[in-house]
């Protein structure tokens, strides 16, 4: 041995800090996951400190402990590049591998490969120079997988996305609810008081399938063959198109089959703006509405509005007035079916975003009326 000191025990006990110090790194990355969070720093924390005993101990105990400790770790990690782990949230499905939690796993192995050499072979050396130049990239390699996570993205449970400087989810620090919302930028659900991690990953999950499948229906001259009709309500700035087949199947946020479409009105041109899904035979309380996004989601009924028939379906007549009462050959048949709105265009009040207001229907609140806190003035609001 060089020094007394067996070579691949030093250059394990390297490889098992840097690998701690990343998990470290990661945990910061997690904090939506509380609990996960707590977990990788744990496992940090024994991670380093087997490596550090390692680096200063001849005992047998001490490679025995490298090897455990990452073993646990590296099992851990390949496990959810296949599937998911019940607990905690944050590992509920695969997870393609990253650079960051790659090179992790990486450093572990050569933990315990050096560990396992260095029992299987007590008096090994290897000379004084290479170990500790390998053991300075090991530690060159954590921090350059450190400076990547920065702007590393690692999606969990299938719907969710974690992006520091990247695209898709960004998860932000502020926690008010609505956010402004900008396709063109990442996806911020983060931090809202009272929403889950699942609710969450659901709700970022529809803006995402809505982004992708809605852009399909843009024509609004080809949307006619497919069922979609006009309310007439292109004087109010936005027209909506129904498809009554869809409705009434049962397809439920299915950005494929959505039951309205809104269009921006500029004159004769329509620019497909959001998509409005509409849920037939549900009360607005229903646990499945109320509880896929929490309160991220605007779910109403219109109970104000008023209709008449028209050549291509039914019409828009207005709003009830104060007493109660539709204009002249119309109706108010009451509150309609549970929907919510996810924007594929720029919205100052969000992507699930409505008309602010008594024109935005009832909603499943404590006082049975929406009261969005997003401004009035805003631009893109709609019923």
């Amino acid at each position: 041995m060089a020094g007394g000191r067996n070579g691949f025990l030093l250059l394990s006990g390297a490889a098992s800090v840097g690998a701690g110090a990343l998990h470290l790194f990661a945990a910061g990355l997690h904090t939506e996951h509380a609990t996960l969070a707590r977990l990788m720093v744990v496992l940090a924390a024994a991670q380093c400190a087997a490596g550090l005993l390692a680096s200063v101990s001849t005992r047998k105990a001490m490679p025995i402990t490298v090897i455990g400790v990452n073993l646990v770790a590296v099992a851990t990690w390949g496990y959810t590049r296949f599937a998911g782990l019940p607990w905690p949230d944050g590992l509920g499905t695969a997870e393609a591998p990253q650079f960051l939690d790659g090179t992790c796993a990486a450093l572990g192995l050569l933990a315990i490969a050096g560990a396992s050499v260095s029992l299987a072979r007590p008096g090994a050396t290897l000379p004084t120079a290479p170990t500790a130049t390998a053991a300075g990239l090991a530690g060159a390699l954590a921090v350059a997988a450190m400076l990547g996570g920065a702007g590393h993205v690692h999606s969990h449970d299938g719907d969710h996305t974690h992006a520091a400087g990247g695209d898709h989810t960004d998860h932000g620090t502020g926690t008010a609810w609505p956010r402004p919302w900008d396709p063109a930028n990442s996806i911020d659900l983060s931090a809202v008081p009272g929403v889950t991690a699942a609710q969450e990953q659901r709700a970022a999950a529809l803006i995402r399938s809505t982004l992708d499948q809605l852009p399909a229906f843009a024509d609004v001259s080809s949307i006619g063959a497919l069922g979609f009709r006009s309310i007439g309500d292109s004087a109010t700035g936005y027209e909506h198109y129904v498809n009554t087949g869809y409705i009434r199947d049962d397809r439920f946020l299915d950005a494929t089959h959505p039951e309205s479409l809104v269009y921006q009105v500029d004159g004769a041109d329509r620019t497909l703006v959001s998509a409005m899904y509409i849920v037939n035979g549900k009360k607005i309380d229903d646990p499945e509405l109320v509880d896929y996004g929490g309160s991220l989601m605007q779910w109403h009924v219109h109970d104000n509005l008023c209709w008449k028939t028209g050549s291509n379906g039914p019409q828009v007549a207005g709003a009830t007035d104060a007493q109660g009462n539709c204009p002249p050959n119309s109706i108010n048949p009451g509150a309609g079916n549970p929907m919510v709105h996810v924007w594929i265009a720029a919205n100052q009040c969000g992507p699930f975003a409505a008309l602010e207001g008594h024109g935005a229907g009832q909603a499943a609140t404590l006082d049975a009326r929406r009261t969005d806190t997003c401004s009035h003035d805003h631009v893109g609001g709609h019923p």
